[in-house]
């Protein structure tokens, strides 16, 4: 895995050992970013169940100003604070050792403008699509990855459906806040 586009192009992401945690592949994450634009012009990203913090770490690298990654796991934590360095992102991103659920209600409000959602396919990305509302801007594009053959509700609390996509079995819902 390697950071597609931007000022840490190319640079390699390092990715967990095992099976627990499924990366967006490299293809995936540059398709995503074709959707939403190639390069952005500052704004903070929240990558929920982050696992190696590769969306986060692309929107930065890609013009973003500041990320927030989530996630409970000791090794992902570890490996996107080793990512975020490797990159020279380090000082841009804050890691949080949390359940999503936690962090949802500690973040402060209307803080971000682009949030991933990256689940175990097993949960599914309702649960933090629905209690997104109260951290993110009016605006603020939402992206849900998931199994192609289950995706989430066209309509989340104020999240409406823009547009929704299938690469293999990898489902995106790419969601815009009203």
């Amino acid at each position: 895995m390697r950071i597609v586009a931007g000022t840490a192009r190319g640079r390699k992401l390092h990715s967990p050992a095992g099976e627990g945690t499924r990366p967006t592949s490299d293809k995936v994450r540059a398709a995503v970013f074709n959707v939403l634009g190639q390069f952005f012009e500052g704004g903070d990203v929240l990558d929920l169940y982050a696992g190696t913090g590769a969306l986060a770490l692309e929107a930065l690298s890609r013009g973003c100003a500041r990320a927030t990654c989530v996630d409970s796991s000791v090794e992902a934590v570890e490996l996107i604070d080793r990512n975020a360095t490797s990159c020279a992102l380090a000082e841009r991103v804050t890691v949080l050792r949390r359940r999503v659920e936690q962090a949802l209600a500690s973040l402060p409000a209307a803080s971000f403008d682009l949030a991933f959602v990256d689940p175990p396919y097993a949960v599914g990305p309702e649960g933090a699509l629905g209690a997104l509302d109260r951290v993110l801007r009016p605006g603020a594009t939402v992206v849900a990855e998931h199994d192609r053959r289950t995706p989430p509700p066209d309509r989340m609390g104020s999240l409406s459906l823009v547009d929704r996509r299938a690469y293999g079995d990898t489902g995106i819902s790419i969601y815009r806040r009203e």
